[in-house]
């Protein structure tokens, strides 16, 4: 059961802020609503029929097919949160048979790791609010639950950014899970990413609960309103019909270099509800004190991918002591260049502190396809149609970007210089899936935003749209989008098309605006539209005015690795093909070093036979060969809540090396603890990771 109330906890606010203006309580520090918050949606659950963690469904209900509304065209917000926390914690964990869930993680397994027989769901209360600097344009969501078991007496908080371009319950499957079972308060952030899709066509959007609107009557309250007026939306209609704006995309904010300040204000909203709660009455009675402070509760800043290169952020722009201390698993972080770094593992060395996110994600874009054919056999879950593939490479040897007379040569031409740049050989493998479902709708939603580009700029031709099936009249063109897909695209979307019935559209295919995979480019030749991806390539590469403004961009969302002394662990897996870790964990463990010095309190975790993407290990192949990274992102953070609440030990920088499930006949063996080998305090020599004169050495 669930109530949802505004006006008694904003009373309470504004009171307090009245009490704090004329001064009263002299000595007592009033607890204050922070100016950036906006009106507060409050909802509390019984654990029963709704909960915090599984929205009524339970480990069972998670595990089922995926709750439908009553009405598919118009679902309630209640039905949409529901809709949006299966999603999104299915998008970060193993939910197939065997993988691990329901016996080494999952809403039944207690934060002891205990399996128990219940279904795991947590009773406790809901607060959502905007974060913006009163235009609208901005409308950051914040969310802050607090279990029914929070401790007011042994208070901590858990910060739970959105990973990926994720919503607001981005993280409920992450660190929130873990945060609500340990009866911690979980502070979420969307990050200025998250589910605001306009439709420009019929001029509808998000609204913070995820219910779509007129965007001129959402006005200020509209999760996300393409920045065009009526005149200009109704010309970019005619030319461009039934097309989307997205959020992260087209915000023209570049939110990303803020992810670290929106992760501290999630933080700072959490002390705010708490103390409105359980913070001593002042001494008139008229407010609340911020009896709750860093001073005596514990704070983790934590989530994985996007979400944990925001508490990474968060804890370099710290400078209240807000938090304690960051567990973090295969974080998206770009660092400023120091040449001075190098990482070595066996005989390869790469110098410099990795690569941006968008250099190495376009350079991927272009040589996957084409890679995929090296080893055809090996591949897992591979949908590379060879012909198009082909096409791609020989688009490549003409650009002087892979070597080779056939097709075979530039395939193994393509796939050495992925490892070359630093893609660990152990993902090879993974390069064709991961073309097939991450690659590009990484690029395009990073040039535009990177760039700072409005949806009526069309970056490198593309454009987001419903496209028909290859089986109907018009095959895979643009057609308007359809009622049921978007008005349940807020428990669907993931915050990056294709999502949500809206795909990758290529404007400039001959015949017309066509699906981006299937289009055609010019000489009639399908090869998944090189023009496009040579376009954004040279967006980083090249010296246009769109060019420089990307380079703009990505200069702002460089992390300096400075955690001011604040104790962290990093997991990561050593086969992660998305965000890979010569990119990213292994130098930023180098820069910290390099930067804190003796002062630095952070180690790195590799993870062998593990990736970025956990959902994954339920398509074919990935399931015996990988290891859920999960596991060690449970044990990360129960390490740094214990160090943090009893001093115990944080382990030392190291590998862990895991053993595949393997298969019995064609099925995967299920998981044991066997597979997963927990992380030492103390590794074996031949495991550790270390540190000495600006090298990071990685055990083989």
């Amino acid at each position: 059961m669930k109530y949802t109330r505004t006006t008694s906890f904003m009373t309470m606010a504004i009171m307090a802020a009245v009490l704090a203006g004329c001064g009263g309580g002299a000595g007592e520090q009033v607890n204050l609503k922070p100016p950036y918050v906006g009106v507060i949606t409050v909802g509390v659950y019984d654990g029963g029929n709704d909960d915090l963690l599984t929205a009524g469904l339970g480990k069972t209900g998670l595990a089922a097919p995926a709750p439908q509304p009553v009405d598919p065209l118009n679902p309630s917000a209640a039905e949409l949160r529901r809709i949006a926390i299966y999603n999104n914690y299915r998008a970060i964990l193993d939910i197939s048979p065997g993988g691990g869930y329901g016996t080494l993680y999952g809403p039944n397994v207690d934060a002891r790791g205990n399996v128990t027989a219940g279904e795991g769901k947590i009773a406790g209360t809901e607060y959502i609010t905007y974060s913006d600097d009163g235009s609208g344009r901005q409308n950051v969501t914040l969310m802050v639950q607090v279990p029914a078991g929070f401790n007011p007496a042994s208070p901590c908080i858990v910060t739970g950014t959105s990973s990926g371009s994720r919503g607001i319950y981005g993280a409920i499957g992450s660190s929130g899970e873990w945060g609500l079972k340990n009866g911690c308060a979980v502070a979420y952030t969307d990050k200025g990413t998250g589910s605001g899709m306009h439709d420009l066509q019929n001029n509808t959007v998000h609204l913070q609960n995820g219910l779509r609107a007129d965007a001129g009557a959402a006005g200020t309250v509209s999760n996300f309103t393409a920045a065009l007026s009526p005149a200009e939306r109704t010309a970019f209609n005619a030319a461009w019909p039934y097309r989307f704006a997205v959020k992260h995309a087209h915000s023209q904010q570049n939110s990303e270099k803020d992810w670290g300040r929106f992760t501290l204000q999630s933080v700072e909203f959490a002390y705010f509800v708490l103390n409105e709660r359980y913070g001593k009455p002042s001494r008139d009675g008229g407010a609340r004190l911020r009896t709750l402070n860093p001073s005596n509760t514990i704070v983790i800043a934590s989530s994985v991918s996007n979400g944990a290169g925001a508490a990474l952020a968060a804890a370099e722009l710290d400078t209240q002591g807000l938090i304690s201390g960051v567990a973090v698993g295969e974080p998206q972080i770009q660092l400023v260049p120091d040449a001075r770094l190098s990482v070595r593992r066996g005989n390869s060395v790469l110098a410099g502190t990795g690569k941006p996110l968008y250099d190495y994600t376009t350079l991927a874009n272009l040589l996957q396809p084409c890679a995929a054919l090296a080893s055809p056999a090996t591949n897992v879950f591979n949908t590379i149609n060879p012909m198009i593939a082909a096409n791609r490479c020989a688009v490549l040897k003409a650009n002087g970007m892979v070597n080779g007379n056939t097709t075979a040569e530039q395939a193994g031409s393509a796939m050495a210089t992925l490892v070359q740049a630093g893609w660990q050989p152990e993902g090879n493998d993974l390069q064709a899936s991961h073309y097939s479902f991450a690659t590009l709708p990484v690029a395009l939603t990073y040039a535009n935003a990177y760039g700072r580009a409005g949806v009526q700029d069309n970056l490198c031709g593309y454009s987001f749209a419903a496209t028909a099936p290859a089986a109907s009249p018009t095959p895979n063109l643009v057609v308007p989008a359809l009622a049921g897909p978007l008005a349940t695209s807020f428990g669907t979307g993931n915050g990056v098309p294709p999502t949500a019935g809206i795909n990758i559209v290529n404007n400039g295919s001959v015949g017309g605006p066509m699906l981006d995979a299937a289009s055609i480019s010019p000489g009639n030749v399908q090869d998944y539209n090189s023009p496009g991806a040579l376009c954004l390539r040279a967006l980083v590469t090249g010296t246009t005015p769109d060019a420089l403004r990307v380079r703009e961009g990505i200069q702002q969302v460089l992390r300096t690795a400075n955690l001011q002394g604040k104790p962290a662990l990093i997991v990561h897996g050593r086969s992660d093909t998305l965000v890979p870790v010569a990119f990213t964990s292994r130098p930023y463990l180098g820069l910290n070093k390099m930067v804190e010095g003796r002062s630095s309190k952070l180690s790195y975790i590799e993870v062998t036979n593990a990736q970025h993407f956990d959902a994954f290990l339920g398509f074919p192949g990935y399931s015996h060969r990988l290891v859920p990274l999960h596991r060690y992102f449970i044990q990360a953070m129960d390490m740094m809540y214990a160090h943090l609440k009893t001093g115990a030990p944080l382990p030392d920088s190291q590998v862990v090396r895991t053993l595949p499930r393997g298969l019995s006949g064609s099925a995967p063996n299920p998981i044991t603890l066997a597979n997963v080998p927990p992380i030492q305090v103390v590794p074996a020599a031949a495991n550790r990771i270390s540190y000495a004169n600006n090298v990071v050495t990685v055990a083989d």
